[in-house]
């Protein structure tokens, strides 16, 4: 998640969007008072020079860290909702950290991917560490440990709280409107991150009809609103 008052844009980071890429072509943008929350690895391996900063928060809105926890100095995770904004973060957190002028004067994006797709993607990300990998299907059947939050970090209310929403699918072109929108296209370029060796090109192979399903109903929202398909 990026908030910068240099120029005014608020940048919600989704899942398996392509996000740490994009956050790394928007860091270079940033000044010092600006937002910028702790990413992973990639973010730090393609600039030697970018860092968090500025994320840590007292605010009464910002959730206090369990009484146990604070008793045994646990030490805190550093991308822990205590410590104020933190990387995927729903919109209508950022607006009660930040106040309604700013929430409201400030551009704000995101970007979504087609949910069959984006599927695949969280897979291989969410079990990378097995061996063997266990099956597309079979990883399915959790929800709990399948499921991915898009829809509700960019909607509040199940009402769209952001200005735009690019296509994952048209990365590059819906970026260049973010830019061009904030006055700053051609300033950076998209890097590659965190791509997965693995993946196959066609996402569609994956399925079996009871899969499809599962998916199509879990994200039907996603799928109604930008009229995604199988």
């Amino acid at each position: 998640m990026i908030l910068s008052h240099k120029h005014k844009f608020i940048y919600i980071k989704t899942h398996k969007t392509a996000s740490t890429s994009i956050e790394v072509a928007l860091c270079d943008l940033c000044g010092p008072e600006d937002i910028i929350t702790p990413a992973s690895r990639h973010l730090m391996k393609h600039r030697k020079d970018a860092r968090a900063q500025n994320y840590r928060l007292d605010h009464p809105a910002v959730p206090k860290r369990p009484l146990l926890k604070r008793l045994l100095r646990r030490p805190e995770r550093h991308y822990h909702t205590s410590v104020g904004f933190y990387e995927h973060m729903p919109g209508w957190r950022i607006k009660a950290y930040i106040g309604n002028e700013i929430w409201s004067s400030y551009y704000k994006f995101t970007f979504e991917r087609n949910p069959w797709d984006r599927q695949v993607s969280w897979y291989y990300y969410k079990t990378k560490s097995k061996d063997p990998r266990p099956p597309f299907d079979a990883f399915n059947l959790n929800k709990r440990r399948a499921w991915v939050e898009n829809y509700d970090l960019y909607t509040i209310d199940n009402e769209m709280c952001v200005d735009f929403v690019g296509r994952y699918e048209n990365i590059a072109e819906d970026m260049d409107k973010v830019l061009e929108t904030l006055g700053l296209k051609g300033k950076v370029q998209l890097p590659k991150t965190n791509v997965s060796q693995d993946k196959l090109a066609d996402y569609q192979t994956y399925y079996t009809d009871q899969s499809r399903e599962i998916i199509g109903d879990w994200y039907a929202r996603e799928i109604n609103v930008f009229n995604y398909s199988f």
